[in-house]
C-alpha cells in the first residue's frame, strides 16, 4: 500500500505537468504490421488464467476483421502499468488502449492524456443502451463515457452452505442484515470455526457504506464538483465499524489480515465460515473447497434500504497523441469485447460481470450457471443496484492514499480504538489528501 501512495503522489504531480504540454506537431502515423493491418498495442495487467483468457479476446478480434490487430503486452500490475503509462502519456508511444484500476479513474480524466471513448460514441450515434447501466455508470462523469468497463466486479457474501446444515442454519437462506448476520455467525462460531471474516481492505468499506447509501466524499462523491472533505465517517461508516468491532470483541471475526490468499485459505479450511470476497473470485474458491459453496449479497443494517453494490475491477482507456486510424482501431476492438458473444465467453471465462447483459442468455453462460449458481447471484445483485452517487463511487485522485487511511483505521480496531475515533483519523487523512 506505500507503494500505491508513492505512486499517486508522483502521478498526481505529473498530471499538472501532461496537461501542460501542448503539441503543435502533425498527426503521427499509425503503426503496421507485416501484412499491412493497422496495430493498436494494448497495455494491460492480466496475469495467469485472467491474462489466457483475455488473449483469447485479443485472437478472436484479430481474426474476426483485416483492418486491425490488436498486440496484447502484460506491463505488471496495475500500479507499474499506470507508471510506466504516464512516462508516455499523450505521444505517439502511449499505448492504444490502457487498462487501468478503478481507483485511477480520476488520475486519468485529468491527465488531458487520453481519447474519451464518448467521442465515438457519439460519432457513430452508437446505442450504449445495450450494455449494463451500473457498470458503465461508474466510468461516466456529467454524462461522458471516458472509458470502457472491462474486467468488472462486486463484493459478495460467501458461506459454507455444509457448516451452516452442521448449525441448525438454513443453508438457503444466508444472512441479508447485520443482526442476522451475528446471529449466524455466534451459531457457526466453535472452538475450530470462526463465523465471519472479511479483509482489512478499504474496498470492502467502500461497498458497506455505498450499500446504506453513504457517501465516500461530499459533493455527490465528487461527481458534482470537486470533493473538499470524506463524509464516510457518518452514520454509514459508523454501522460498518460497529459491525466489525462488535463482532471482533464477540469473538465471531476473525481477523486475516489483508492477504487475499490467506483469507480464501481459512474459508477452505473450515477456519471461517463466511466471508466478504469478489464475485470474480467465486469459481476458484467453489472449485477448491471440498463443501458446497454458497453466494449472497452484501449485508445491510435493519433499518437501511439497500442501494447496492459499487463496480470495481477495471476499464478501458483509448490513448492520445497516437494516429487517428490507431484510435478507430482501438475503438472496434472495444466494441468487439463488449459484444454479447464476447462478453458470453469473458464471463464464463473469468467470473467478471458481461458488460452487456444479452450475453446472459447465451447457451454457454446458462451451461455455466448451472454448474456454478453462485454466478447468478452476483449478477442478479448487480442488477438490483439502484444507480446514485453512492452506488457510482467516489471520484478521488488519492484514493490509494485513502484506502490505507482506512485499513490502518479498521485494524485500530483491533487494538481498542474506538469506532469513532479510528472513523475520523482515516477521514481527517483523506480530506487533507483532496487539495493534492
Amino acid at each position: 500500500m506505500m507503494k500505491k501512495k508513492a505512486l499517486f503522489a508522483g502521478l498526481a504531480s505529473s498530471v499538472l505537468l501532461l496537461g501542460a504540454c501542448g503539441s503543435e506537431e502533425a498527426e503521427p502515423a499509425a503503426s503496421a504490421t507485416e501484412d499491412g493491418k493497422t496495430e493498436v498495442v494494448f497495455w494491460h495487467a492480466m496475469s495467469g488464467d485472467l491474462e489466457t483468457a483475455l488473449n483469447n479476446q485479443v485472437d478472436a478480434f484479430n481474426e474476426s476483421q483485416e483492418e486491425y490487430e490488436v498486440k496484447p503486452v502484460f506491463q505488471g500490475t496495475y500500479e507499474e502499468a499506470l507508471t510506466k503509462f504516464n512516462a508516455v502519456a499523450g505521444s505517439p508511444d502511449a499505448p492504444a488502449i490502457m487498462q487501468t484500476f478503478e481507483v485511477g479513474t480520476k488520475y486519468m480524466i485529468d491527465s488531458n492524456k487520453i481519447t474519451p471513448v464518448q467521442e465515438f460514441i457519439d460519432k457513430e450515434d452508437f446505442d450504449t443502451g445495450v450494455w449494463e447501466e451500473n457498470i458503465l455508470s461508474y466510468y461516466q462523469v456529467d454524462g461522458k463515457q471516458y472509458s470502457m468497463p472491462f474486467n468488472s466486479s462486486t463484493p459478495v457474501l460467501i458461506y459454507n452452505k455444509d457448516a451452516f446444515e452442521q448449525a441448525g442454519l438454513d443453508p438457503e437462506k444466508a444472512p441479508r442484515t447485520y443482526d442476522e448476520l451475528k446471529q449466524a455467525a455466534k451459531a457457526l462460531t466453535t472452538d475450530g470455526q470462526t463465523g465471519f471474516t472479511m479483509l482489512n481492505y478499504g474496498w470492502f468499506f467502500e461497498q458497506l457504506v455505498a450499500a446504506q447509501g453513504g457517501l465516500y466524499v461530499d459533493n455527490d462523491n465528487g461527481r458534482s464538483g470537486a470533493p473538499t472533505k470524506a463524509v464516510f465517517d457518518g452514520a454509514e461508516g459508523q454501522n460498518a465499524f460497529n459491525l466489525i468491532k462488535e463482532m471482533y470483541d464477540d469473538k465471531t471475526f476473525m481477523n486475516v489480515g489483508q492477504n487475499w490468499d490467506d483469507m480464501r485459505a481459512a474459508f477452505q479450511s473450515g477456519k471461517v465460515a463466511m466471508y466478504l470476497d469478489s464475485s470474480a473470485g467465486i469459481r476458484t474458491v467453489a472449485d477448491n473447497a471440498d463443501f458446497e459453496v454458497g453466494a449472497s449479497y452484501l449485508p445491510v443494517p435493519n433499518e437501511a434500504e439497500r442501494e447496492g453494490v459499487i463496480i470495481g475491477g477495471a476499464s478501458l482507456w483509448m490513448g492520445d497523441g497516437i494516429a487517428d486510424e490507431t484510435k478507430q482501431g482501438a475503438w472496434e476492438f472495444m466494441k468487439y469485447a463488449a459484444s454479447k458473444e464476447a462478453q458470453a465467453k469473458w464471463h464464463v471465462e473469468t467470473g467478471y460481470f458481461a458488460i452487456n447483459p444479452e450475453a446472459y442468455d447465451e447457451p454457454i453462460v446458462k451451461e455455466m450457471w448451472a454448474e456454478y449458481p453462485q454466478l447468478k447471484v452476483t449478477v442478479d445483485q448487480l442488477s438490483e443496484t439502484t444507480a446514485s452517487p453512492a452506488t457510482q463511487g467516489a471520484l478521488i485522485s488519492t484514493f490509494p492514499q485513502s484506502r490505507q487511511s482506512v485499513v490502518n483505521a479498521m485494524e485500530s480496531l483491533y487494538q481498542g480504538v474506538s469506532v469513532e475515533e479510528a472513523l475520523k483519523r482515516a477521514a481527517d487523512e483523506t480530506t487533507s489528501t483532496l487539495g493534492q
